[in-house]
């Protein structure tokens, strides 16, 4: 059996620890980041990866830093493990690290690279309104998610589906993808493929990229930025100067709008020269509607101003939203 060193941080990684685990691999050791203050009271919290460990009596390392870090690459040269695995560490590994298991360092990417090379791969699909994405397991170099691929596996996009919910799908078909993956190398069958030259990145979120843009934004990519943003960070707009943020909508279209509200037919003509931004219809039990660039925004869940996140309903039946009312 596979010795292993195992680097991983947030509940992502934690369901490919789970895996390994469970598959009977020989975790030497588990390597995760510090402890960070979290909440109100800011008390220190293990993350996931770490929790697991020391439910399951792992050895735990947590370096401030692995470059340059003479101390713990000794460390880990005395482990002398055959794979050393890595599903998001949020740490670049130097080339001393890289060079020390005897069969590679392995790498779960949630994405089928080379699109999406970097820290917010599931993000960015989701954002971008793909259909399709999927895992990769690969060799590690000194690149960015550069190395030679082993495995992959693709899987359709829900049409609103949002960032949080593909992240746990994701999550535990990197586990089972990187359980085959170990299962090859240890048989010496595991495929090596060149990534293509042309590839595409998912950088890190930025947090101005989640105000909505009514003027310039059509409805799908509203969406696309709810769907997005949805647990990370939401999107938001405001309306009488309160800061409002949306964490579900749908899309209609105008047409559609009118066969679930005719009394509208009669405001047909006037849809053209509408605002984007401009509440078309907003009430307690049939809920809100926001004219869009092109198409109609049904907000589902939302979140006010210093509130928690709740459905629409029971939004408006606390706050009154006029019709004619414009977010920006």
């Amino acid at each position: 059996m596979l010795k292993i060193v195992f680097m991983g941080t947030p509940d992502f990684a934690e369901q490919s620890l789970k895996a390994i685990y469970e598959a009977g691999y020989q975790i030497e050791a588990v390597v995760t980041n510090v402890d960070k203050p979290k909440g109100r009271g800011m008390k220190m919290v293990s993350s996931p990866v770490k929790q697991f460990a020391e439910e399951k009596h792992l050895t735990v390392f947590q370096p401030q830093k692995v470059r340059n870090n003479v101390e713990f690459i000794e460390e880990i040269k005395q482990i002398n493990p055959d794979v050393i695995c890595v599903v998001a560490y949020g740490k670049i590994l130097p080339k001393e690290l890289l060079e020390i298991p005897k069969l590679g360092c392995i790498n779960v990417h949630a994405s089928l690279l080379p699109k999406y090379r970097g820290a917010a791969p599931i993000q960015w699909t989701v954002l971008n309104g793909d259909k399709t994405t999927g895992i990769t397991t690969m060799y590690m170099d000194e690149g960015m998610d550069t190395g030679d691929m082993i495995l992959k596996e693709e899987v359709e996009i829900g049409k609103d589906e949002t960032t949080g919910e593909l992240w746990d799908r994701l999550a535990v078909i990197g586990g089972n993808l990187l359980v085959k993956t170990l299962q090859l190398i240890e048989k010496g069958e595991a495929p090596r493929e060149k990534q293509a030259e042309e590839f595409t990145l998912a950088p890190m979120l930025d947090k101005n990229m989640s105000k909505i843009d009514w003027e310039n934004k059509m409805a799908s990519e509203i969406k696309n930025l709810v769907r997005g943003l949805n647990p990370i960070m939401g999107a938001f707009c405001y309306l009488n100067d309160k800061k409002i943020k949306f964490w579900k909508v749908d899309v209609l279209s105008e047409k559609e709008l009118e066969q679930e509200y005719p009394e509208l037919i009669e405001y047909e003509y006037k849809m053209p020269n509408i605002e984007p931004g401009t509440v078309l219809f907003s009430d307690a039990k049939k809920g809100l509607y926001i004219k869009a660039k092109n198409g109609i925004i049904k907000v589902l869940e939302i979140q006010g101003e210093n509130a928690k996140k709740m459905s629409i309903h029971d939004f408006l039946r606390g706050n009154r939203i006029e019709a004619g009312s414009i977010f920006s």
